[in-house]
């Protein structure tokens, strides 16, 4: 579980109420596998000194941390994340290329769907580099050459269209407009209020993977 906070004695109060709950319950919580992270405010840093207690322990701090898969750091920045989802990626097409080399292109195809298009939780991401997103699509399409035995400098957008095979892009417009559908449709009143705020970082982005650049001449 994780808890969030705007203070430290906000914090501290639930924590209690963990603590609290853990003893009427008989549960007991690892104080040696519980973090703390502060977030950061913009550019701006704050001093802090005081300690979080959990069964009288004081809680380690770190500067990142995985929730569900998904790494969180306190810039809120998403290229950690990335880069988890590319080497995972990298690892995955070379057990396939080197496991099923003398498969037809039919069962090929099939397995680069079922592994190489998942990428998780990336329809969270909204603050990276471009060079970070860069380097995940050019995995993404190595993995099909390598997987497929084609030659490495080969037009990406015309092997996946032979194959039919979605591109980098037209898969991450697809997640991310799946998240964005649940969380309006959805009956948790909190992911409604979100996804209508015209500021929200995640609207943002679908906007740009969805907008057309139209230029004059």
């Amino acid at each position: 579980m994780a808890l969030l906070s705007p203070s430290v004695s906000a914090l501290k109060k639930l924590v209690g109420m963990c603590e609290r709950y853990a003893v009427t319950h008989g549960l007991k919580y690892n104080e040696k596998k519980s973090e703390l992270m502060l977030f950061r405010a913009g550019n701006k840093t704050y001093p802090f000194e005081q300690e979080i207690e959990l069964n009288g322990a004081p809680l380690q701090r770190v500067n990142k941390f995985k929730y569900l898969g998904h790494w969180v750091t306190p810039d809120l920045s998403d290229n950690l994340d990335i880069e988890r989802e590319r080497r995972s990626l990298a690892v995955r097409c070379n057990m396939l290329a080197r496991r099923f080399a003398g498969c037809t292109k039919e069962v090929k195809v099939t397995f680069f769907k079922a592994y190489c298009q998942s990428f998780y939780t990336c329809s969270l991401w909204v603050n990276y580099t471009k060079r970070a997103y860069s380097d995940l699509r050019v995995q993404y399409n190595n993995a099909f050459r390598a997987l497929m035995g084609l030659r490495r400098f080969c037009s990406a957008s015309g092997m996946l269209a032979e194959a039919r095979v979605d591109s980098f892009q037209a898969i991450m417009r697809s997640r991310c407009l799946s998240m964005w559908r649940r969380m309006r449709c959805g009956s948790n009143g909190i992911l409604n209020a979100l996804a209508d705020r015209w500021d929200s970082p995640m609207l943002a982005r679908w906007i740009r993977l969805h907008a057309v650049k139209l230029t004059a001449f």
